[in-house]
């Protein structure tokens, strides 16, 4: 007699959902502190109706039926947002295939006493679930890959920030490896900012830079040329006596640009340009 796999676990869909729920809960890596148990409950509860009410004898063995793409949906958007929220793969491997888990071992209790029907059941929910798996490990990554993009445009957008430290004189710290998405990021910055304040003056300073190398000093004339079109002196500080022998030794010319080799330099002869003069005044108490 043939065994309708798919109808006998829908059967069986509350002892699933408690055999899943406790695989979860005994977890040691069981994440509290992100989500409560009574979401994970809510949360595995709507997959596993949706995956049973699916499932059919017909499209049980056909994990690529477009009949699974609404749980397919479900797997990648609760996979989407444990990346988001910071599971590890780990986590978010458990939580499906302690799915995987209960299913066959319903499977296993409910045809012990018809081998040849449990062997050819559990091939089929294996080849599926195996599906579910690969499903959610590439949306998570996906999902990974978009946190670290916008992080890494945050940290990028923090580490160049343009400071106002006169009237007329813009400074703009450069942190760390200065490549070409950096440097368009420090242009734009640095260009809007020139606009919005009317200053004629910009200083780069380098200092937190680890290394200068022919690249980054072409992305530093680009960057020098372009505040230049905005009418804006620019002045390179942070120069330091290993950088300067880099430079010389690649034979990069910066000639026409003034480079100082300390911001203090800079704010220097950024005053002097403006014809400012900054004096140390002694404070007098009166008695």
């Amino acid at each position: 007699m043939k065994i309708d796999i798919a109808r006998l676990l829908q059967k069986k869909r509350s002892q699933i959902l408690e055999n899943w729920m406790t695989n979860q809960l005994a977890d040691a890596g069981l994440r509290e502190d992100l989500m409560s148990n009574d979401d994970l409950r809510e949360q595995s509860d709507e997959l596993l109706t949706n995956f049973l009410n699916i499932i059919s004898d017909k499209n049980i063995g056909d994990s690529q039926s477009s009949d699974f793409e609404p749980v397919y949906e479900i797997l990648s958007g609760i996979s989407m947002s444990r990346a988001r929220q910071g599971y590890s793969p780990r986590e978010t491997g458990v939580y499906v295939f302690s799915l995987k888990d209960a299913l066959l071992r319903t499977l296993q209790t409910e045809l012990k006493d018809d081998p040849g029907a449990m062997i050819e059941a559990v091939l089929k929910i294996n080849r599926l679930m195996d599906s579910m798996g690969i499903i959610t490990f590439e949306t998570f990554i996906k999902g990974r890959e978009e946190v670290i993009l916008r992080q890494t445009d945050e940290i990028t957008e923090i580490s160049t920030p343009v400071i106002r430290v006169w009237d007329g004189i813009l400074a703009l710290p450069i942190i760390g490896t200065l490549d070409s998405a950096r440097t368009q990021v420090v242009m734009e910055s640095l260009l809007q900012e020139i606009v919005e304040s009317g200053s004629t003056i910009a200083i780069l300073d380098i200092s937190g830079v680890p290394a200068v190398d022919s690249l980054v000093a072409q992305h530093l004339i680009k960057t020098v040329a372009a505040t230049r079109l905005m009418g804006a002196e620019c002045i390179i500080s942070g120069i330091r006596p290993e950088i300067a022998q880099t430079v010389v030794h690649l034979g990069i010319d910066l000639s026409n640009i003034v480079t100082k080799a300390s911001l203090a330099s800079a704010l220097r002869y950024a005053y002097s340009l403006l014809r400012l003069e900054v004096k140390k005044v002694q404070n007098k108490h009166l008695l």
